[in-house]
């Protein structure tokens, strides 16, 4: 059974290489499905028994299920559709050494550089080009051969390679591209890749990703390993839960926002207005007041799914002593006491209820008391829209590695807690 809903997430992931087709991929199963398109320029009518979506900047989107009857509050879950990469820069081409072209890039995120040298690479993101004589429109492209490379240098000529190395962004992270010969090529390739004239370019956000497919792997076939499973493995299963979720007395959403790996401050972010805007704008078009809407707010949820730390094989000192979260044993949920993560004792006793309904096994992961953890878009979602918010996510090693590693087994738990949390609706007395 988990099998199944594995493949589909790795399929997914594969076609995901940047934020851009994240959204792109998710507005297509939202338009097989029935899902209406609703335009943040343009006035908004929905009605109960609709199913919606909206997007901003096409690298965020809300979707959203409104019950036939009388509402009751919003449950939604909420991941991110970026991961660590490299941008490439404006007039990016290089020359090097007299006899080659490299791509000058810049790093997006916190990512793990080592990983990165030595692996097939291509370029991926968006063009907006010219439509007609005053128009501007978005384009796709994702470049689908080996294009790049960050060659190692040989330890013959760096004898303390393995004793542990600092890597400079601008000297040492700009991938190869081609002879001298090449010079000038990139742009032309890139246009031709996306079906549009390169003098019709009129700007881009362009992002390297690894070309190494997919692996299910280990003893039993335990464990798979592939680009971007932070974040787009909680993407993926928690919509596949929206999308099989029944009619309920809350509004079902499904949040994927942008910029979570560079502290999610734009418009398109998790501390943007997109998400109180959208819930306000729900609000108005059903003809309901002020006061109903903070009223429905109150009895609200969000599930803020990211993913967590893995105890490693190598390393399990870095791990707290007694709340150390394995591979293929369910859902993490993540607690920090300086609130980096929303779990509190109200919104982990919910999760834990959900867990239980849905016959799903989880976990709880803290840092250790001596170690800064990171953050995720749960607390920083809240500082728009005050909402009850527990943060979880699947058991993973090499987070921010572009290939990282996870259990085969906790997709399918992830999308069947995600159909059980939609489905629910739990009463807290007295919170």
């Amino acid at each position: 059974m988990f099998e199944k809903t594995t493949a589909k997430m790795l399929d997914f992931i594969e076609k995901s290489p940047t934020c851009y087709h994240v959204i792109s991929n998710l507005e297509e199963m939202l338009d097989q499905d029935g899902f209406v398109k609703l335009e943040e320029a343009k006035e908004w009518k929905v009605k109960a028994g609709g199913k919606y979506y909206v997007t901003r900047n096409g690298s965020s989107i809300i979707s959203f299920r409104i019950p036939k009857k009388d509402f009751k509050g919003f449950y939604m879950i909420a991941s991110h559709s970026d991961s660590p990469s490299f941008k490439i820069k404006e007039s990016p081409e290089l020359e090097a050494a007299g006899s080659y072209v490299r791509l000058n890039v810049e790093k997006y995120g916190g990512m793990l550089c080592a990983p990165w040298f030595d692996r097939p690479l291509s370029v991926a993101g968006r063009l907006m080009v010219r439509d007609g004589k005053s128009g501007i429109k978005m384009k796709l492209v994702k470049v689908d051969r080996d294009l790049l490379m960050l060659p190692s240098l040989a330890i013959h000529m760096h004898r303390e390679a393995n004793d542990g190395q600092k890597y400079n962004a601008q000297d040492d992270m700009l991938p190869l591209f081609g002879n001298i010969t090449s010079k000038g090529r990139f742009m032309s390739l890139v246009a031709e890749a996306a079906e549009v004239e390169e003098k019709d370019i009129l700007s881009t956000d362009l992002f390297l990703y690894n070309r190494v497919a997919p692996s299910v792997w280990g003893s039993e076939d335990e464990y798979i390993s592939c680009a971007r499973l932070d974040d787009q493995e909680c993407v993926y299963t928690t919509f596949e839960g929206f999308l099989k979720a029944k009619d309920s007395k809350n509004i079902q959403m499904h949040c994927v926002f942008d910029n979570e790996e560079v502290g999610s401050g734009t418009k398109q972010g998790a501390a943007s207005t997109f998400l109180k805007d959208t819930l306000e704008r729900i609000n108005d078009s059903l003809g309901r007041t002020r006061q109903q809407y903070h009223m429905a707010l109150a009895q609200s949820f969000m599930i803020s799914a990211d993913n967590a730390h893995a105890v490693h094989p190598a390393h399990a000192g870095k791990a707290d002593p007694v709340n150390r979260p394995k591979m293929n044993e369910g859902i993490v949920i993540k607690y920090n006491a300086n609130q980096k993560y929303t779990t509190d004792a109200v919104s982990g006793a919910m999760c834990k209820m959900v867990c239980e309904a849905a016959k799903v096994p989880y976990q709880t992961f803290t840092n250790r008391s001596d170690m800064a953890g990171g953050s995720t878009l749960g607390n920083i979602s809240n500082t728009q829209v005050a909402l009850n918010t527990v943060d979880i996510g699947l058991a993973q090693l090499a987070m921010h590695s572009p290939y990282e590693t996870a259990g085969a087994r906790d997709p399918e738990y992830m999308a069947k807690f995600a159909y059980g949390f939609y489905n629910s609706d739990i009463d807290i007395a007295g919170v």
